[in-house]
């Protein structure tokens, strides 16, 4: 496991994003989940940020290879929960947890009573495959193309 403080601030999702992707090749992680790791860290610090900035203090991400699994994780100050939101067609921004749904096997958020700030994590299974409910969304798209 490795772990990396940012302070809260815009250009700590640029960092991360290097940080973790070069983790992840290090560890061999194939590109295509290595990519999507790489843009779903981006959302969650640009998240802490934007969500928890008012909280002093620092953005942590934790990136863990265990078994067949990357683990991200991003934990800040802030008390809000994340929330999964329908952003308009016109609207700028409300679609980064959408992002994480979609593209992660696995996420969550870990608070602790009496500990200001959560934790959300995330986990992408290493085989690259999308996870099981796009599968369908595969299914369809690989029967149009042939």
């Amino acid at each position: 496991m490795v772990e990396w403080r940012f302070p809260c601030e815009a250009r700590s999702a640029s960092v991360a994003r290097v940080r973790v992707r070069e983790q992840a090749a290090a560890w061999g992680i194939p590109p295509t989940v290595r990519e999507t790791a790489v843009l779903l860290v981006s959302e969650l610090v640009t998240n802490a940020y934007l969500h928890a900035w008012t909280f002093a203090g620092a953005i942590t991400v934790r990136c863990e290879l265990g078994g067949c699994r990357l683990r991200l994780e991003v934990a800040d100050g802030g008390d809000g929960l994340p929330e999964v939101r329908s952003a308009g067609e016109a609207d700028v921004s409300g679609r980064g947890l959408n992002l994480v749904v979609l593209l992660a096997d696995a996420w969550g958020v870990l608070v602790r009573p009496g500990v200001p700030g959560k934790t959300v994590w995330l986990e992408c299974a290493l085989g690259g495959q999308p996870p099981d409910h796009l599968s369908h969304l595969t299914r369809h798209l690989t029967r149009r193309r042939a």
